[in-house]
């Protein structure tokens, strides 16, 4: 079995890479800036018997995707049975603040960059008779308006859309979309978004922790197997809870 992930190397890209070759894919997987972790990560699945190899891919580019997928295909001696769009940045401003330039720059990564690895996974999946599986990176911001958070809000709200449209046209194809949306999740980017951002999330979500990559790799390699051969179209809330209580004013 051969799986394509997004920004491999990121901190959630990790876990779902390995656990990925572990559920016994070899993997082709993105990257930008970062040649020494994809070696890293290379090595790492290699160390359990599965291959692995990095691209150097802008995922909004389309050209650049275009490469990638012929590449990582040629690589691979097949099309791919599985695609995580994991790819994704994030930038911070209220409305009335942010640049359009950053706007432009969250879409091009998050939103097009799904688009565009989707279209070519789907087309090499279609043209190989594959009913493989595709899985959207989402995030709590599909369901609720996060402060300072605009840009980021938009891309995976339409990322969550994009996923029901794709599901629907790739459907007959025997090809599944599904969608993940991740709560508060502790990484190095979150770690930098507050001085204790285990503590501050942990108190708000019923759970009582925050998620792990390990937590969200499980249900993607879920998705992608055959247990969950009859569901597309939906998305999977892996947040502890934390966005299924509506805000209480009263005192508990």
């Amino acid at each position: 079995m051969f799986a394509i992930v997004t920004a491999g190397p990121s901190a959630i890209g990790r876990s779902l890479v390995m656990a990925l070759a572990e559920a016994g894919h070899d993997l082709a997987f993105t990257h930008l800036g970062a040649a020494a972790a994809a070696a890293e990560l290379e090595t790492r699945v290699t160390a359990l018997g599965r291959r692995a190899r990095g691209w150097e891919t802008d995922a909004g580019d389309a050209a650049a995707v275009a490469r990638f997928h012929a590449e990582a295909a040629e690589w691979a001696g097949e099309a791919p049975d599985v695609l995580v769009n994991n790819a994704g940045i994030q930038t911070w401003a209220g409305l009335l603040e942010l640049q359009a330039a950053d706007w432009d720059r969250v879409m091009h990564t998050n939103l097009r960059g799904t688009f565009l690895n989707t279209q070519a996974a789907g087309r090499a999946m279609v043209a190989a008779g594959k009913a493989g599986s595709i899985v959207n990176l989402g995030s709590g911001c599909n369901k609720l308006a996060f402060p300072r958070l605009v840009d980021y809000t938009a891309s995976k709200g339409g990322i969550e859309q994009f996923t029901k449209s794709a599901a629907v046209e790739l459907g007959p194809h025997g090809i599944r979309v599904n969608c993940i949306a991740p709560g508060a999740i502790a990484t190095e980017r979150t770690a930098a978004e507050a001085g204790d951002y285990a503590a501050t999330w942990s108190k708000v979500t019923p759970l009582r922790r925050v998620g792990t990559p390990e937590d969200i790799a499980g249900p993607v390699v879920f998705l992608c197997s055959q247990a969950a051969r009859f569901i597309t179209g939906q998305t999977i809330w892996v947040d502890g809870g934390v966005f299924s209580q509506a805000v209480w004013p009263y005192d508990h």
